[in-house]
This record gives structure tokens, sequence and C-alpha cells, in this order.
């Protein structure tokens, strides 16, 4: 590895999910397109059928009973980033990704809390007429961190 991506991390998570199968699936994208954690904020959290892939043995899972612990346990150095359609959010088209970074989803009926929409670093959106489902939008920023050159 070279000593440009040693640094590197990123986790993704939600506030609030609403559906089981919904979290399955963002886990196992999270697996696929290394993501170094995932994570749930608030008690909506059950077993996840459509974690085919077991991600949550496979890769640290953590738990935030409120969204002030889950911020207060940020990784040192990790910038918060909230995925939310609102007019102050930045494109995720034109968005550079930070090195380290926490991705934050909302639930599809609530979206992101907010106290999360205060106190994130950068929000992001990406042009969609409507909401999409909470794991499809995390898969689509996970992939973009892939194939985009993240900040320094």
């Amino acid at each position: 590895m070279s000593d440009n991506f040693k640094n590197e991390f990123f986790g993704i998570g939600i506030q609030n999910g609403k559906t089981p199968e919904n979290l399955g699936v963002l886990w196992r994208s999270a697996q696929n397109l290394g993501a170094s954690f995932i994570f749930t904020i608030g008690n909506r959290y059950a077993k996840q059928a459509c974690d085919t892939h077991n991600a949550v043995n496979a890769m640290p899972y953590y738990h935030y009973d409120t969204f002030e612990t889950f911020f207060a346990h940020l990784p040192k150095g990790a910038r918060l980033v909230g995925v939310e359609l609102t007019d102050t959010a930045e494109p995720l088209e034109t968005f550079h990704h930070p090195r380290r970074c926490v991705y934050l989803l909302g639930a599809e009926d609530h979206g992101l809390s907010h106290k999360a929409i205060e106190k994130a670093h950068f929000l992001i959106k990406f042009q969609s007429k409507l909401s999409l489902n909470v794991a499809v939008a995390g898969s689509i920023v996970m992939y973009d961190r892939g194939i985009a050159k993240p900040r320094c």
C-alpha cells in the first residue's frame, strides 16, 4: 500500500434506519466497496436478513443510541459527511471526498436529524428527481468515492 493511501478510511451508517432490508443491503455494499466500518444510530436496529455476506461479522460494526454519542466518538481526524437532499448540500458530482470520513444517511421517512445536518462538516446530494432508497443512495456515494480522487 502506498503512503498516499495508508491513512485513508471511511465508514458508513444510517441514522434511525427504517427497514432491516435497507440496512442489510447497505452493509453488503459497504463490504464490497471498501468501507472500514459500519454503524447505526438510534433504536430501529434489527438483525439484517439481507446482509448475505455477514458484513456485521466481517468488519467493525458500531451502534450508538443517540447522535450526540455517535458524534463524540467520531474517529480522530475524520470528517462527517451527511447525505441529504437540501438546498445547501454540495452536488456529489463535484464533491471531493475527504481521505478520512464517515458518511451518514438518514432513513427514507425522516432523513437526517436537524442536529446531524448542523454538525456535518459536509452535506452532499446527487441528481435525483425524488429521494432514493437509503441503501441505493449509500452505494452510489461509496462507488463515487472509489472512482473519485479523495481530498488531500
